[in-house]
This record gives C-alpha cells, structure tokens and sequence, in this order.
C-alpha cells in the first residue's frame, strides 16, 4: 500500500499549519509530497505566521519560506492515501485553480482521507465536497462552509471534527487533535 500523503499549498499558507503537519506525517512515515500550481520540486512558497493576539481576527507576519518538493503537473491521486489542505491566505486562490478543485474531487470520490485546517475550508466549499457533512474552519470561513451545504462545527480552536473521510479543524492550535484524527483516518497507528 502507498505510503504517500499529497499536501496542497500556495504562497501564504499558513506557516504552522503547513510545517507541522509536514514533518510530523515525515515522522511516522509517510512520504509527503508539498505541490502548489505553477511550481516545481524546488521551488519555494512564502509562508505567513498567524497568531491570535486578542484581536477581532488573527494578526500575520511573514514566516519561513517553504521548499515545493514535487511538481504539482505530476499529481495522479491515485498514488496517494491522503490529502491535507493547510490554511492561511493560500486557499483563497488555490481554490481558482480548476486542477486544484479536480484533485480534491478525486480524493473524495474514491473516499480517500482529507484533512483540511482553517481557511482550507475554502478550497472543500469550492469543490463541492462538504455538501451535507460536519466541517470546522477558522470562524470567518463558516459562512462558506454554510453557503457549500456544509454543518460549520463551532469547536474550541484546539479540537478537531471527522465526518466519514473528512477530518477538519479550525486553527494551527488544533494539530494534535487533527493530525491524531488523520492518521486514525488513514488506517495508521502511532506507537512509541
């Protein structure tokens, strides 16, 4: 069995949650393939570090910079067990990308796991994949969440929801919870 996750990102994703989930699915295992449209195994995206301040909304930095290691042209889903769709500013646009729309439909028609953290809800929404399920997000995306058919799940940021092979969560806070949901999703067991 593959042992190939696909992680979907863009300029501006955001910085946790790309680069936890990343290193942690490395950790158990898993090979990772990071694509973004228009870029190749070499390139890089900018990330941006979200922080929730006590603001009405999160603040943004600039954060690390982050290496593209396979072409997004070569994706066959096929060859992968799982997606994961990290947050940010990335999925705003990733989501105008009709390739990007088309992996996430076949993830989910073959009903592969998706996990999919804070404004990567948006991507779900566009693709027409939440119709009828459980879905969290960051709070300000529960509108097109609601709008797509989805049931937004209001959850503390820390926690984390599993509708049948869809495993979302609002923020970066909720990585133990949703990357534990994921790989329970996968099939995979953790021991130490």
């Amino acid at each position: 069995m593959s042992r190939k996750i696909l992680m979907l990102v863009g300029d501006y994703a955001e910085d946790y949650e790309t680069m936890v989930p990343f290193q942690f699915l490395l950790g158990v295992g898993y090979e990772v393939h990071a694509v973004c449209p228009d870029k190749k195994a070499g390139d890089k995206i900018a990330t941006a570090i979200h922080d929730f301040e006590g603001d009405q909304t999160y603040s943004e930095k600039r954060g690390h910079n982050f290496a593209i290691n396979h072409d997004f042209a070569q994706v066959d889903t096929s060859d992968y067990v799982g997606l994961v769709i990290p947050g940010g500013r990335a999925p705003e646009y990733l989501r105008n990308t009709p390739r990007v729309l088309e992996i996430v439909r076949e993830f989910d028609a073959a009903k592969k796991p998706i996990a999919a953290v804070c404004h990567g809800a948006q991507i779900l929404a566009a693709a027409d994949v939440i119709r009828g399920k459980k879905c969290s997000a960051y709070p300000a995306c529960a509108a097109e969440v609601t709008l797509a058919g989805g049931h937004y799940q209001d959850i503390a940021v820390d926690s984390a929801v599993t509708d049948g092979h869809l495993i979302t969560a609002p923020a970066w806070p909720a990585h133990p919870a949703w990357m534990a949901q994921f790989i329970k999703a996968l099939g995979a067991t953790v021991t130490l």
